[in-house]
């Protein structure tokens, strides 16, 4: 079982903000580009601090004036931003059309040359980073930037381990950013081997870490078998990886303007599945994965049982898909509620 410390759960990654141009190109006429704070890792971040879990943010922001309004807006959310780098010329963005998933092809990325993507193995001062952290959490978006982003994440891997430190990772699969000529499965599995909580889909999996999955698996559409497979994957997993204690499934499938989710957890030898959550719409898709992976490291930090662990993760997952903006803004109680009104 997985069982942190009380210290302080360290998020690291990048710092983005989202433009979200309508479909229609109607912001062009109205001179208004909606934005959002964001980015993998900062979710989560955010989501674990409204929830009452120490929350530290590690990332890299240039030196001014826009950076300090950024920091000094997250620390009133109560994040912890003394670990953050400041070097580097500019701040990552991406644009996505309103109402677009992250997979969808109307991500455009505007990430190139930022201070996050530029930080080096060898730089940073992990002692001082890590000094008061029990938990470590990073996606594969920061490894799909560049073989030195990858060693980077390969460092403080080594070094939270090396301190005892639980470390998670959500294995976030976006194509469009693993352009430097390696492959996704032959980054991500050496990180993989630190991780004591892996989060994803059967796909992903097969994608990042090579665990393979039955062949036109999507063609069943049957929940009965997407869980068998999401155990199979599960095994595999933790057999090919020593460390992991926990493995995590999503399953979300668009109906139309709607959706249907639901979720699964492997550890301690035991295999759990959430109630299957319906809605005939969503509002925004955007950092949905972000808080169900908060709500494990809630959980887990929390130690609760595997089951509500699960339970409150998936709440708060698909709570989020109908508030805009790419962090959630349902209280715990609200979460337990709508676990209660599910099921």
């Amino acid at each position: 079982m997985i069982t942190p410390g009380k210290g302080k759960v360290l998020s690291f990654g990048e710092l983005l903000i989202r433009l979200s141009p309508d479909i229609d190109g109607a912001w062009i006429k109205n001179n208004q580009l909606p934005f959002y704070i964001g980015g993998a890792e900062l979710n989560v971040a955010t989501d674990l601090a409204l929830w009452g879990v120490p929350s530290k943010y590690f990332t890299a922001l240039p030196d001014n004036g826009v950076s300090e309004q950024l920091i000094d807006y997250l620390s009133s959310r109560s994040i912890d931003m003394s670990a953050v780098n400041k070097s580097g010329r500019r701040i990552g963005l991406f644009y996505l059309t309103k109402g677009k998933d992250m997979k969808h092809d109307a991500v455009i990325y505007d990430r190139a040359g930022s201070s996050f993507a530029e930080l080096t193995p060898g730089t940073i001062n992990w002692d001082e980073v890590l000094a008061d952290v029990s938990w470590f959490h990073f996606s594969a978006i920061c490894p799909a930037l560049s073989q030195e982003t990858a060693d980077l994440c390969e460092e403080v891997l080594k070094e939270a381990t090396n301190r005892g430190i639980i470390t998670s990772v959500d294995l976030n699969y976006r194509a469009k950013l693993w352009q430097y000529g390696k492959q996704p499965d032959e980054v991500m599995p050496n990180l993989a081997q630190y991780c004591d909580l892996i989060m994803g889909n059967v796909w992903a999996a097969e994608k990042l870490l090579g665990i393979p999955v039955m062949p036109d698996l999507h063609e069943s559409g049957q929940q009965s078998i997407y869980l068998k497979e999401a155990l199979k994957s599960s095994e595999l997993i933790m057999d090919k990886f020593k460390r992991c204690k926990a493995v995590a499934n999503t399953f979300r499938f668009d109906e139309g303007a709607g959706i249907n989710y639901y979720t699964a957890l492997y550890t301690g030898g035991d295999f759990t599945h959430s109630a299957q959550y319906n809605s005939d719409y969503v509002v925004d898709k955007v950092g949905s994965g972000d808080c169900f992976m908060a709500g494990l490291i809630y959980g887990f930090y929390n130690q609760l049982a595997p089951s509500d662990t699960l339970d409150f993760a998936t709440a708060a997952a698909f709570n989020k898909l109908f508030i805009e903006g790419d962090t959630t803004t349902s209280t715990v109680d609200t979460i337990k509620d709508a676990i209660r009104y599910n099921g």
